[in-house]
Order: structure tokens, then sequence, then C-alpha cells
């Protein structure tokens, strides 16, 4: 009995590790590059006018990438699945082959 309730919670903390990543880590990278992105444009730009920042701009991209890949690997695990394939992540490229 201890064996099953131990896999039980093995995979609710894998799901819940999961939810968090996917549910509230792609929303907040994406809000972090909003503000890199604010950074970039001077911080208070409409009313201080500051000297923009760079670096900001390259950070706002790097998150804005990083949101954009976890959403494409999303919708790449959902629509592999519609069509009887699946998506493996082996290494660093995922790829998709047929299950089974």
């Amino acid at each position: 009995m201890n064996g099953l309730l131990g896999h039980a919670l093995q995979g609710a903390a894998q799901v819940l590790l999961v939810g968090l990543l996917l549910g509230a880590g792609l929303p907040a990278i994406f809000a972090l590059g909003i503000r890199a992105l604010a950074w970039a444009e001077g911080r208070d730009a409409e009313v201080s006018h500051a000297e923009p920042q760079p670096l900001g701009r390259v950070l706002a991209y790097l998150c804005f990438a990083l949101a954009g890949i976890g959403v494409l690997l999303g919708l790449a695990v959902i629509v592999s699945g519609g069509v009887g394939m699946e998506l493996v992540m082996d290494g660093l490229v995922p790829t998709i082959r047929r299950e089974g």
C-alpha cells in the first residue's frame, strides 16, 4: 500500500510542478519581458525622458522568445496527440514520432 501511495504522491507532485511552470511560469516570464521593455524605453520615459537601456530590449526579447517557445511546444504536444503521434524530448531538440 505504501508503494502505491508513494507513486500517487510522486505523480501529483509532477503534475503540480508542470502546472506551476506552465500555468504561472510562462505568464510571469512574459510579464518580465514587458517590464524589461519598459526599462529599455527609459523606465518612466513619458515623464522623465530617461535614457534608454539597450540591455532591457535584449532581455525583453529573450523573455518573449522563451514564452513563445513554451507556447509552441504546448501546441505541438496537443496537435501531435490528436493525429496519433507523440512529442519526444530525448535530447535538446524535440522530435515527433508515431506512438507505439
